[in-house]
């Protein structure tokens, strides 16, 4: 076992921008990149390995081969659970909302998608939404689509950077132009849009999916702040702080200025994702130097995971 980096997924959406390209040094032609999968094993976006013994093999041939590399928590899936990406929004994502599990093996042959969202950078003025401001009936909301009035009703909400938001699967949510985020959800890629604000698309508006929408969508207001879970951690040359956690993921922030030691049980895997700054990653004697915008995946039972170095990072587990 290693620390497997992996080579991103790049999207290219609408609403996305440059900032990858110019804050993480990721290199692709495509123009707007919205978003870089970074732990991902799915049709529409696999990784693949980026060093050592499985360099080059796609990360969902190394989950195939590899099943332990999951943990125990894993054994229940039928397929890698998560989804991780980098988003840059230059300007608003559609209104929309994500089905539940049993909702999405019924009409999409999926799981569901509960998601969380770090802040990474924003404008001063940028805001999203989340969720209703009061609650509404199923009608109320269903009536404000038709008469276009909806918006009247979303809760919205100003962003700073380190802001953490709690996106349960039948939320109402949408970024907002001028967020630069970090993303951890479930595998799942289904969205039901709301409102695209009009916009065109070759010549045509995007699809919208009211139907889907009013059958998942929770019209109360959301219950969860803005602030990480946790208290901060204090520890020699790092600072850990629970983010996020659910029945699905665990998210986890560190700011490291020397050295940390994590250990890996067999219960989940290690995602590493590297923020700010540079350094090393070492498992059983094999060290890989990391630096922002890197992808690391420890697999589950690795055992003692040494960090050195001065970088932020994202660690994400079952």
């Amino acid at each position: 076992m290693y620390p497997i980096k992996l080579n991103p997924v790049f999207k290219e959406i609408v609403w996305g921008g440059e900032r990858l390209k110019t804050d993480y040094n990721y290199e692709s032609d495509l123009k707007n990149i919205a978003e870089a999968w970074v732990l991902t094993a799915r049709n529409d976006g696999d990784n693949t390995v980026k060093n050592g013994e499985y360099s080059g093999m796609s990360f969902t041939d190394l989950i195939n081969n590899n099943p332990g590399f999951l943990g125990k928590k894993g054994e229940k899936y039928n397929e890698f659970p998560l989804l991780l990406k980098f988003i840059d929004a230059k300007n608003d994502l559609s209104i929309q909302v994500h089905p539940d599990d049993e909702y999405a093996r019924i009409h999409e042959n999926s799981l569901g998608k509960t998601e969380a969202w770090y802040v990474l950078d924003c404008a001063d003025d940028a805001e999203l939404i989340y969720g209703f401001k009061k609650e509404i009936t199923k009608e109320e909301f269903e009536n404000s689509i038709k008469d276009n009035s909806f918006l009247e009703n979303v809760n919205k909400v100003k962003v700073k950077k380190g802001d953490i938001f709690f996106i349960e699967a039948g939320t109402l949510h949408a970024i907002g132009g001028g967020i630069l985020l970090a993303e951890v959800q479930q595998n799942c890629n289904t969205t039901y849009r709301v409102y695209d604000y009009g916009r065109l698309v070759d010549g045509k508006p995007r699809e919208l999916h009211i139907e889907k929408a009013l059958d998942v969508t929770n019209t109360l207001p959301p219950v969860r702040s803005s602030d990480p879970e946790g208290e901060i951690e204090f520890f020699e040359d790092a600072q850990l702080q629970k983010l996020c956690s659910c029945e699905f993921f665990t998210m986890t922030s560190m700011k490291l200025n020397g050295k940390h030691q994590y250990f890996c049980d067999n219960n989940s895997f290690l995602s590493v994702l590297i923020l700010e700054g540079k350094g090393s990653i070492t498992v059983d004697n094999t060290v890989v130097s990391v630096k922002k915008g890197d992808s690391i995946f420890v697999p589950a039972g690795s055992g003692n995971v040494a960090f050195s170095g001065e970088f932020e990072a994202l660690l994400s587990t079952l």
